[in-house]
């Protein structure tokens, strides 16, 4: 009988002794149940604010990549270069270096020349050329002056003799070299004849050695005034084809004995009459046909 009693004291001390431990298992089971879910959420919200992130920013990936690691690391290292660099310029430049470059790079933009003049000459005039120099285009700093603050670059336009390096040939090059305001068409035969492609040459050559609004052919017996004519041509900046000078038209003789015989008369058509142009002895278009003339030359 005592045995029985002691085996049921047992039995029911071991059933007690496990409620304890079920509502511990039960417990820590709920509590893993509730942790796993609230990390679920987190990891749904994540991903939900990573890709909203990703809409508002316009980019398809929210990960960076191994390789933008390395650039932003590459940043990193070329920005510590960059101060140290800076470091070392300070303190040169607190030792008196100045560098060559500085200059250069706070300069202004040169704005492009308004107008560049050639005024053709010839051989054996010299005189007029002297009298046009001491007129209105100036010399040495004059001349560059008037290029630097109003735009205007005048030269003399000569070809060469038909005796190459001949005394007229080198009569001009001695003058040029104490004047320096020549432009020479090295494969232009100076001849009466020969006015036309002159002219020609110049506008295409001038066109390709100076980016100008606009080009001119004077001869060396006219005289200008500067100031009116950078005034006229500073009114026309706004139409990019311009043609300007002393218009003219007239017949065309077509007669062999006539003073004016035209040999190309027949170009002109049936009514005989020269197309309207600018009288020769000044005219000025502008830098697309300037360079309509040394495309097509």
């Amino acid at each position: 009988m005592q045995c029985r009693r002691s085996s049921v004291r047992i039995v029911g001390m071991a059933f007690q002794s496990r409620i304890p431990i079920l509502v511990i298992s039960m417990f820590a089971i709920f509590a893993s149940l509730f942790v796993a879910g609230r990390l679920w959420q987190d990891a749904e919200s994540r991903v939900y604010l990573a890709k909203e992130l990703d809409r508002m920013m316009g980019q398809g990936k929210s990960v960076i990549s191994v390789d933008d690691s390395w650039k932003i690391l590459g940043c990193r290292e070329q920005l510590k270069k960059l101060s140290a660099l800076e470091m070392d310029l300070a303190t040169a430049r607190q030792k008196g270096f100045v560098s060559n470059y500085l200059p250069e790079m706070n300069k202004t933009p040169k704005k492009n020349p308004l107008v560049v003049i050639g005024i053709l000459t010839g051989f054996g005039r010299k005189n007029e050329r002297e009298a046009i120099r001491n007129a209105w285009m100036g010399t040495g700093a004059a001349l560059t002056k008037m290029e630097d603050n109003k735009g205007i670059i005048v030269r003399f336009v000569i070809g060469r003799s038909s005796n190459r390096g001949d005394s007229l040939d080198r009569s001009i090059d001695s003058e040029n070299k104490q004047t320096n305001d020549f432009f020479i068409l090295e494969n232009h035969i100076e001849a009466p004849e020969e006015l036309p492609n002159k002219t020609k040459l110049f506008f295409a050559h001038a066109a390709e050695s100076w980016d100008a609004d606009y080009y001119a052919k004077f001869n060396d017996d006219v005289y200008v005034n500067i100031d009116a004519l950078g005034n006229i041509l500073a009114a026309h900046l706004n139409q990019p084809r311009v043609y300007i000078g002393c218009m003219k038209s007239g017949d065309v003789f077509s007669e062999s004995g006539e003073k004016w015989y035209e040999p190309d008369w027949w170009k002109f058509g049936d009514g005989k009459t020269y197309f309207r142009h600018a009288s020769g002895e000044m005219l000025v278009i502008s830098k697309a046909l300037a360079k309509f003339v040394s495309i097509n030359r």
